[in-house]
C-alpha cells in the first residue's frame, strides 16, 4: 500500500477518466520546506479597481435613478370674454316710442304761473340747494345702499335707477349701481346701456385687490347719464347669482367708489336678506296700494324683530305711484308705516317713468327729481349714521 498513489487516483476518478495524473504543484525555491505557499496575486486590473478592503468587501449598490423633471404648472388661461348682448332685442326697438315728459304742459305751466306769484319760488330753490348739500356729503369709506321690495312689480328697479342717476349727477366721486336680481332683470334697459356682457358672477371670477380703477371699470358699463352698472345677467332665463360670487364682488369693489347702489332679488330671498345685511341702509320700495302698504308694514315688523344687524333703524320706505288713478291717501298711508319708527318718502306718478324704457333725467318730472333727491339724501345720511 505504500506504492500506491491513491490521491492520484482519486483526482482521476473525479475527473471522470483515467486520463493522466495531474501534475504536482511546483514549489518556488524561495520558499523554504515547512513553510507554506504565498496566495497566487490577484489580477493587476482586479487589484486596482479595489480601493480599501472595505470597498471590496461590501457589495455594489444600484445607481440611483436619475430624477424626473417635474413638469411646470399649466399657465392660467384668463377667463373666456363674453359676448356683448344688447339689452333689448333690436327687432323690439321699433315698438318702443318715444316716451312724454313726466309733467304735462298744464301742469309745468301751473307751476311756472305758481313760482311767478307766489314766494314758493325762493322755497324750491331752498329745499333744492340743502338736498344737494345732503348729497354731496364726503365720505371715506364706500357706501353700499340695497333695494329690495316685497314682490316684483313694485317699482324696486325704477328707484335703483333713480337713485343712481341722483347721485352720479350731485356727487363727484365714483357712483356704482350693482344688479344683484339676475332673474331677467330690467335695469340695464332702464339705465339705457348700450350692450351687457360682463356680469356679476362673470367678475367674480377675474377680479382681485390688485387691480386699478381702470381695470375694474374696463368690466363695467358706463351710464351715459353719469355712473356706472354691473348688470346681474345677459337677459337668459334661469340665470343665477350665488352668494359667494356676490361676496366676492362687493368686497372688492367698495374701496373704488363712493356709493353703490345694489338692485337686489325680492325679499325673504336669502340673497336679498344678505345685501340688506351687509349695507349701509336700505330701501323697502312698496306699491301705493292697500295690498303693498299691508304687507310692507307685515316686513317691517319683521325686520324690527332681527336682533344682528338691526335692519330697522336704516330702512326707509319709497312708495311708488304706477298710475294717475290710483286713490290710496298716500299721507294716512305714510303715517302708518311711520308707526314703526321709519322714514317714507313717495315717488308721485310720472308719465316718463310709467312708459318704460330708458330713463333720461331731463324728461322727469319736478316732483319726480325732488323725491329723487329727498330718498337719496335720507339714505345718505343714514348710511353716514347720523340720526334721522
Amino acid at each position: 500500500m505504500a506504492g500506491t498513489d491513491w490521491q492520484g487516483d482519486l483526482l482521476r476518478q473525479l475527473r471522470g477518466g483515467d486520463g493522466e495524473p495531474a501534475p504536482e504543484p511546483v514549489v518556488p525555491s524561495s520558499v523554504s520546506a515547512g513553510q507554506p505557499a504565498a496566495a497566487p496575486s490577484e489580477p493587476a486590473d482586479r487589484a486596482n479597481s479595489a480601493a480599501t478592503p472595505s470597498e471590496s468587501a461590501a457589495p455594489a449598490k444600484p445607481a440611483a435613478p436619475a430624477a424626473e423633471p417635474i413638469p411646470a404648472p399649466a399657465p392660467t388661461l384668463p377667463a373666456p370674454s363674453p359676448i356683448p348682448v344688447p339689452p333689448v332685442d333690436p327687432h323690439l326697438l321699433p315698438a318702443h316710442r318715444r316716451s312724454r315728459p313726466g309733467d304735462s304742459v298744464l301742469r309745468r305751466t301751473r307751476r311756472s304761473l305758481r313760482q311767478l306769484l307766489l314766494s314758493s319760488a325762493s322755497r324750491d330753490v331752498a329745499e333744492a340747494t340743502r338736498i344737494a348739500q345732503a348729497l354731496q356729503q364726503p365720505v371715506t369709506t364706500g357706501r353700499q345702499i340695497a333695494v329690495t321690495s316685497i314682490r316684483g312689480g313694485a317699482g324696486k328697479t325704477t328707484v335703483a335707477a333713480l337713485l343712481n342717476l341722483t347721485y352720479a349727477h350731485y356727487r363727484q366721486d365714483p357712483v356704482l349701481v350693482l344688479e344683484a336680481d339676475p332673474a331677467l332683470g330690467t335695469l340695464p334697459i332702464r339705465l339705457a346701456a348700450p350692450a351687457v356682457r360682463w356680469t356679476c358672477s362673470d367678475l367674480a371670477q377675474v377680479i382681485n385687490p390688485s387691480m386699478q380703477f381702470a381695470e375694474v371699470t374696463g368690466y363695467l358699463v358706463q351710464v351715459a347719464e353719469g355712473g356706472w352698472l354691473l348688470p346681474g345677467s345677459q337677459g337668459r332665463v334661469g340665470t343665477r347669482l350665488e352668494l359667494p360670487s356676490y361676496r366676492a364682488v362687493m368686497m372688492a369693489l367698495r374701496r373704488y367708489f363712493g356709493i353703490t347702489v345694489v338692485d337686489c332679488e325680492t325679499l325673504p330671498n336669502p340673497l336679498a336678506r344678505t345685501a340688506l345685511a351687509a349695507s349701509h341702509a336700505r330701501v323697502l320700495v312698496a306699491p301705493a296700494t292697500m295690498e303693498g302698504v299691508a304687507s310692507t308694514r307685515a316686513v317691517l315688523e319683521w325686520m324690527a324683530d332681527v336682533p344682528r344687524p338691526r335692519l330697522l333703524p336704516g330702512t326707509v320706505v319709497a312708495l311708488t305711484m304706477s298710475s294717475p288713478d290710483m286713490t290710496l291717501d298716500t299721507g294716512a298711508a305714510s303715517a302708518y308705516l311711520g308707526q314703526a319708527g321709519i322714514r317714507v318718502v313717495t315717488i308721485p306718478y310720472d308719465r316718463h317713468l310709467a312708459a318704460g324704457g330708458p330713463i333720461r333725467t331731463a324728461a322727469l318730472g319736478h316732483e319726480t327729481r325732488m323725491a329723487a333727491g329727498h330718498l337719496g339724501a335720507e339714505l345718505l345720511n343714514l348710511a353716514l349714521g347720523k340720526p334721522r
